[in-house]
């Protein structure tokens, strides 16, 4: 979306930011180069890790170009705020642009973010160019970096953009709702870790954000169980689905295991 205004500001970095990957000086002498792509996020929530192959596609396309691309880990869970659980859940996303952790939400609340994921797109000379909330609009993202890119050099040759990952992602897809996302312990702020639970879905696909090491059986309406290796906490695949389908599952995590949420993506009717 294009901003109201063509004169807000980026906000600088706070110094006292961890980073994974090398920090950037400033926001100034960033967009002082060429535009800037700045994502909010979290490396176990849904929505935040489906943005994220279209996020790693454009900082590889345009970093030779002039974009240079921040991730901002903002911690919607505790453990999103160690940097050792942050670097591994990036590395098996294969996310390799620098990385901020926000733990205490300074840049968070500078930016106005409106949830996870949410992105920003600064022009050269610290402009803000264009900005998104939640998934979606891709296309019209990667569209608004070329053009930030053309103002360096009206004749570049920039590449068509990428195509749609999957069928919810395609310009004006019909999706259907899925069931909204279940907190196992009846609260976000605590985990659950008191045996199997049983639960009915409608989505394209059922996902869980789990702490600690072990594994995690999964019962898809009845059939045989599958098991899950859990290797530390991020976001985990219980099952996918062509289309949105109604779907029973139960769940059977090993003793040291904590689940703080299932969520559930979109899928076409």
């Amino acid at each position: 979306m294009r901003p109201e205004r063509d004169n807000i500001a980026a906000p600088d970095l706070p110094a006292n930011l961890d980073w994974i990957g090398e920090a950037p000086h400033s926001m100034p002498s960033l967009t002082a180069k060429g535009p800037v792509l700045v994502h909010f996020f979290d490396c176990a929530q849904l929505n935040s890790v489906r943005t994220l192959p279209y996020l790693a596609e454009w900082d590889r396309r345009y970093r030779e170009d002039g974009l240079a691309t921040i991730g901002v880990q903002a911690p919607r869970f505790p453990f999103g705020a160690e940097p050792g659980n942050v670097a591994a859940g990036l590395a098996e996303l294969g996310i390799e642009f620098p990385i901020a952790i926000d733990a205490e939400r300074q840049l968070w609340h500078a930016y106005g973010c409106e949830g996870w994921p949410s992105l920003f797109l600064w022009s050269t000379g610290g402009a803000l160019s264009w900005f998104h909330f939640g998934e979606g609009e891709y296309r019209a993202t990667e569209e608004a970096i070329q053009a930030e890119l053309r103002e360096l050099d009206a004749l570049r040759q920039l590449p068509e953009p990428m195509p749609a990952l999957r069928p919810t992602d395609a310009p004006n897809a019909r999706v259907m709702p899925p069931t909204e996302e279940l907190f196992p312990s009846g609260s976000w702020e605590q985990p659950w870790a008191d045996g199997a639970l049983d639960l009915e879905y409608e989505a394209g696909g059922a996902y869980a954000t789990v702490e600690g090491t072990g594994s995690l059986s999964v019962v898809l309406d009845g059939n045989q169980a599958s098991e899950i290796q859990i290797a530390g906490p991020r976001l985990y695949k219980l099952a996918e689905h062509d289309r949105h389908e109604a779907h029973r599952l139960r769940l059977e995590p090993s003793p040291d295991l904590r689940i703080w949420s299932i969520s559930f993506a979109a899928g076409v009717p």
